[in-house]
């Protein structure tokens, strides 16, 4: 299969790619190779369940199944294209991700803190990266900028019901977190409100039991 089929079987997908430069400080592939191709890998709202939910890591009761499940099915696909993974769950060190999307093109810097993309919208998950010493065919780097730049509505900010998002100070931590803790019936525990309510991406939005997976696992009462 090719890298685009693997990483769908899994459940993810190229989210973009760039050819890196020393200041990103990226490790050395050992063997004189260097890094020709960052290849960001990730997930959006309905890609991912269907493949975690059935694997082994699922349903074994261990800590973190989401990125046991992730390093070994990543690991596997990496190893099989001759690619290097790098995952954003270890470290250190502890690679910037978000930058690293910046660079592929496509994302912008949303009000929420996270980075939304112009098709998939605030709904991709950061994955791994792929280090990669060949060019990828059919993996150029995307141009265009991300949807927040020219979104003048910005639905999203009045979305919040404990108004925890706003321009000037970003996204409050604490006062989401709290308003998850006083109880599991809200509907925000199918999912935050305020990237329901952004325009674009809609169809790349998690499945409920996706939504309040993630959920559980921000406010700590996941495995």
């Amino acid at each position: 299969m090719t890298l685009r089929e693997d990483l769908s079987a899994a459940g993810f997908l190229a989210l973009g790619a760039f050819e890196p430069d020393t200041a990103d400080n990226l490790p050395d592939l050992g063997a004189g190779k260097t890094t020709k191709v960052l290849l960001l890998i990730g997930s959006t709202g309905p890609s991912l369940w269907p493949a975690f939910s059935n694997s082994d890591e699922f349903s074994d009761g261990n800590p973190h199944p989401l990125d046991r499940y992730t390093k070994r099915e990543l690991s596997r696909i990496a190893a099989s294209h001759g690619c290097a993974p790098l995952f954003p769950f270890e470290g250190p060190p502890y690679y910037p991700f978000q930058q690293w999307a910046l660079k592929c093109g496509g994302f912008s810097q949303s009000p929420l803190g996270v980075l939304a993309h112009q098709d998939f919208g605030p709904w991709t998950g950061f994955r791994a990266a792929f280090l990669s010493s060949q060019p990828i065919a059919g993996l150029d780097q995307n141009t265009t900028a991300g949807p927040c730049e020219t979104c003048l509505d910005k639905p999203c900010l009045s979305a919040c019901p404990v108004n925890a998002i706003s321009v000037e100070t970003g996204y409050n931590v604490p006062a989401c977190k709290a308003h998850l803790e006083t109880g599991s019936d809200m509907k925000c525990w199918s999912g935050c409100l305020a990237r329901h309510a952004c325009p674009f991406g809609s169809s790349h939005k998690p499945h409920p039991d996706t939504a309040r997976f993630h959920m559980e696992s921000f406010v700590g009462l996941a495995r």
